[in-house]
C-alpha cells in the first residue's frame, strides 16, 4: 500500500506557504514585509500599491515567533473549516477579514498593521459554530467568544504592539460567516432544526 501526500486545504495551505516564504524574503530583504505586506495608518488612493496592501498585509509578519504563533492555529483550524465550508467560501472569509481590519486600522489609527492575527481569530470562532442549529446558538460560540474577544477587550487598554482591534474584527467576522454561511462540504448542508 503506497501512502500519498495530498493537498487538502489548497487555499490554508496556499497561505501558510506564501506566508513563510514572504518572512523568508523578509530575513533577505528587513523593510520587504512592510513594502509589501502592511498596511500603513494612512491610505493613498494614487497609490496602487495601498489598495493590494488592504489584503496582502495578512501575510507578512514581525518575526517567526509571529508567523509560527498564527500558522499553529492556521494549520489547526483552517482544514476543519476549508472541508465544511469550501475553499473559495475561505478565501472569501480570510479576504473580508483582511479588508475590514485594514479598512478600521487605516480609518481608526496611525499605527501600521500586519500579520493573519485577524484572521486566526475570524478562524477560532468560526470553529466554535461547528454544530449550527436553526433559533439556537452554540454554548461553545459563546464561551469562545467570551473567553477570546473579552481578552482582547481588556488587553486593548495597554501600551503594546498588538493589534486587538484586528482580532475583534476577525472574531466578528468569524461570527457573521459561521451564523450566515451555509456549509458546503460531505453533504452538509449548513443550520439544521
Amino acid at each position: 500500500m503506497k501512502l500519498r501526500i495530498h493537498y487538502n486545504c489548497p487555499v490554508v495551505l496556499t497561505f501558510s506557504f506564501a506566508a513563510v516564504l514572504i518572512q523568508l524574503m523578509n530575513t533577505v530583504n528587513s523593510r520587504f514585509s512592510s513594502m509589501f505586506f502592511a498596511i500603513g495608518g494612512s491610505f493613498s488612493p494614487s497609490n496602487p500599491l495601498d489598495y493590494i496592501r488592504l489584503f496582502s498585509h495578512v501575510l507578512g509578519h514581525a518575526s517567526f515567533a509571529h508567523l509560527m504563533g498564527n500558522l499553529t492555529f492556521l494549520l489547526l483550524l483552517g482544514p476543519i473549516l476549508e472541508e465544511k465550508y469550501g475553499s473559495r467560501t475561505i478565501l472569501s472569509m480570510i479576504a473580508i477579514t483582511a479588508f475590514s481590519t485594514a479598512v478600521l486600522n487605516v480609518v481608526l489609527f496611525d499605527s501600521g498593521l500586519y500579520g493573519a492575527s485577524g484572521v486566526v481569530f475570524m478562524f477560532i470562532i468560526l470553529a466554535s459554530i461547528v454544530d449550527i442549529r436553526r433559533n439556537s446558538v452554540p454554548l461553545s460560540f459563546l464561551l469562545v467568544s467570551a473567553i477570546f474577544i473579552g481578552n482582547e477587550v481588556l488587553r486593548a487598554t495597554q501600551s503594546n504592539n498588538i493589534s486587538e482591534m484586528a482580532h475583534i474584527v476577525g472574531g466578528f467576522a468569524g461570527a457573521a460567516c459561521g451564523f450566515l454561511l451555509p456549509s458546503v462540504r460531505r453533504g452538509i448542508r449548513g443550520p439544521t432544526k
